[in-house]
């Protein structure tokens, strides 16, 4: 198995400003317990104790703060132990966006893709304490959006994660295929994440 993340790697990205709802987290987990089991889930916290920064599953409380630099560990950590390609991480991205199933109806038939586009800001800030999110071109007529992040930077993983949690988000309005591509990121020198996505 290939090291991805150290003790010295773990303690820099808690570094991080600001903090995240434990839910962001606690998905993380989650998503490696259905995917892979209690001996998975095992494997996981395992890893995070022994990169100094022991997290249980079952402890996680979803509505307190927690470091952010917390989540890229976890991230980095699931993709040493399962080698978690791209893909996979978009799916995590996906089922963080899940949401009991009366909201999803809700959100078919009540909600609309302009109401998620002027909440977007304040849902952003409802879990995380850093960064601003919000929609800075969106037409309906050619179907697509660009969703812009600003003063946020976690890790490249969570940018895919991202594209996931986009994808899924607008799907519980539109029922046409989804696809959200990072155009700009501040891992790759721009100043500001930006998101494409189209319906």
């Amino acid at each position: 198995m290939k090291q991805i993340i150290t003790k010295e790697i773990a303690k820099n990205l808690m570094k991080i400003k600001g903090e995240t709802r434990g839910l962001a987290i606690k998905d993380d987990f989650e998503y490696i317990l259905q995917g892979r089991g209690k001996d998975g889930l095992k494997e996981l916290e395992d890893k995070m104790e022994e990169l100094g920064y022991p997290i249980k599953y079952q402890e996680i409380k979803a509505m307190n703060f927690y470091p952010s630099g917390l989540e890229p560990i976890v991230m980095l950590a699931i993709k040493e132990l399962f080698d978690f390609n791209r893909e996979e991480f978009v799916k995590l991205g996906k089922f963080s966006a899940k949401i009991p199933l009366i909201i999803r109806l809700f959100m078919k038939y009540l909600g609309s893709l302009d109401i998620i586009v002027k909440s977007s800001p304040r849902m952003w800030r409802t879990y995380y304490t850093e960064g601003n999110l919000k929609v800075i071109d969106y037409n309906k007529k050619e179907k697509y959006l660009i969703a812009r992040l600003e003063n946020f930077a976690l890790h490249p993983l969570y940018c895919i994660g991202l594209e996931g949690y986009f994808i899924a988000t607008i799907s519980m309005v539109v029922e046409t295929p989804i696809t959200c591509q990072e155009t700009k990121c501040v891992h790759r020198g721009d100043e500001y994440h930006e998101f494409l996505v189209r319906w």
